[in-house]
């Protein structure tokens, strides 16, 4: 476009007025107390000693590992994960298109990936730390290992790329946003990649554990890829997500 905007530019106006809408009081607290729980629940299973006299210290310790993976994987990549990453992603553009303020974007000629782009950036900036901190705290207190508190912030970290890259084209293709988000959530990485390694390769759950399992040396039933390929895929979905979030938002109609 002759005169229009630099990319650079347009992602960092996109970024810093989204990042302002996106970080409200309500959101941060409430999602923050979910960390919370996910966090308390790692200081509640760490203490919870298997130390029945009659196992010997090594099955016990692989009891009390088994059980923190299981917590991280269950709860962490389960709840807190996708659902931080669905507050903020969904709603970067989503509610700015339902709400009218979007048209602002449009004043001047801009292209359109960047401001994607820029949505996305402003979406991570925030879950990052509301997933990653608790995540890793939870798997510090769990007191089980280091590996697992490296496995829990990678695959907290790739999980909230992938899930917010997915979600801001969810906001651009649907009306209320986060509640087909959470059925999502719900049905998809809650229900089917339950069923196996075969169906966890089609939900991020699958990926996010694996890189845990990956770590620790346990097995998750839906954790069965390497940790190369758990990495790779989510950001290749994400790149690929935010692509056609561009392509959704050059063909949306903006009144």
């Amino acid at each position: 476009m002759n005169g229009s905007v630099s990319s650079t530019r347009v992602i960092a106006i996109t970024y810093r007025v989204l990042l302002r809408q996106l970080v409200t009081k309500g959101r941060v607290i409430a999602l923050s107390l979910i960390g919370g729980v996910v966090a308390l629940l790692g200081w509640a299973v760490g203490q919870a000693r298997n130390d029945e006299d009659f196992l010997p210290n090594e099955i016990i310790e692989q009891i009390r590992l088994d059980d923190a993976v299981a917590t991280v994987t269950n709860v962490g990549f389960t709840i807190l994960v996708p659902i931080v990453s669905l507050v903020f992603a969904a709603a970067s553009l989503g509610d700015t298109r339902e709400d009218g303020t979007l048209v602002y974007l449009w004043l001047r000629p801009m292209q359109r990936w960047p401001i994607v782009l820029g949505a996305w950036l402003a979406a991570i900036t925030v879950s990052l730390p509301l997933v990653v901190i608790p995540m890793s705290v939870s798997a510090y207190l769990h007191d089980v290992g280091s590996e697992l508190v490296i496995g829990s912030a990678l695959g907290s970290a790739i999980g909230v790329l992938a899930y917010s890259a997915l979600f801001v084209l969810l906001g651009l293709m649907v009306k209320n946003g986060i509640v087909w988000g959470l059925a999502y959530i719900i049905l998809w990485e809650g229900v089917v990649a339950a069923f196996g390694s075969a169906a966890a390769k089609i939900a991020m759950r699958g990926y996010t554990s694996s890189i845990v399992s990956e770590r620790t040396g346990v097995d998750i039933d839906i954790g069965t890829l390497a940790q190369s390929t758990a990495v790779v895929v989510p950001l290749v979905v994400a790149a690929f997500a935010l692509w056609l979030a561009s392509v959704r938002l050059q063909n949306l109609e903006v009144a």
